[in-house]
């Protein structure tokens, strides 16, 4: 999760893997996957260094669980 906070002062955490896309016009505007769009007071290059920081800080896992077989032995 990333903090972001709302032009009313109100912080909340965002999680950047629902981030479409950012753009400011002239505020920053995050549209999310969902379609939903929150107006943020951080710029946009603000927005996007969190969200950089967020995945380096993601341990190198794979996307979906693996399963291992196993072998039963008598």
């Amino acid at each position: 999760m990333i903090p972001v906070t709302r032009l009313n002062g109100r912080e909340l955490s965002l999680n950047p893997e629902l981030v479409q896309w950012i753009e400011e016009a002239p505020d920053t505007v995050i549209t999310l996957v969902t379609g939903d769009k929150l107006v943020v007071r951080e710029t946009l290059p603000q927005v996007v260094e969190r969200i950089l920081d967020y995945r380096r800080e993601l341990p190198a896992r794979p996307l979906l669980p693996v399963a291992v077989p196993t072998e039963e032995t008598p």
